[in-house]
């Protein structure tokens, strides 16, 4: 199934995302984004909620975040990747990253290596420790994943999939 998708040629209206509330005591009420129309606000509010109930669940069971999580996933897909670039990758912020990377490093789960010498350039790399954490949590990440797409056909995985693909690409587009 192919990932590229022919592009409208028309442009979206407005009213699509839009919701016109009625005026309540006497004030105007103006058009602002529905909060079930639009896509934008939906997956917000889904990405919002997933890393609110994700570090949660992660927390109680394994002692770590959801951005912890993140960051063994990072790191045993790309051992000995940069800050910089797990940032990139993630779309999250070097600062986070950082921090995140810093817990690890402290809990004995990662390790960083100066590269080239230069202490402001490292290296990370998960420990013998973090990579067993990360096979012992990936069975429940996947449990949890499977959980969030109860119902979806494996064809509307894949779709959706493709959606949030495009979606992402508009998103570097736009940046």
């Amino acid at each position: 199934m192919s990932d590229k998708s022919p592009s409208p040629t028309t442009d979206l209206a407005d009213d699509l995302f839009l919701v016109h509330p009625e005026p309540d005591d006497g004030a105007p009420a103006a058009p602002t984004l529905s909060f079930r129309r639009s896509p934008v606000v939906l997956v917000t509010f889904a990405g919002n909620r997933l890393t609110r109930n994700a570090t949660r669940a992660y927390q109680a069971e394994f002692g770590i975040g959801v951005m912890d999580w993140r960051m063994l996933v990072m790191l045993t897909r790309q051992p000995g990747c940069s800050v910089a670039h797990a940032a990139r990758t993630t779309g999250i912020d070097k600062a986070a990253v950082s921090r995140s990377l810093a817990h690890l490093e402290s809990a004995g789960l990662a390790k960083a290596e100066a590269s080239g010498g230069d202490e402001r350039r490292k290296s990370w790399h998960l420990t013998d420790a973090g990579q067993q954490l990360h096979a012992e949590l990936l069975p429940r990440a996947l449990e949890r994943q499977r959980g969030l797409l109860k119902g979806f056909s494996e064809d509307e995985v894949h779709q959706f999939t493709g959606f949030l693909q495009r979606f992402l690409h508009n998103i570097e587009e736009a940046d």
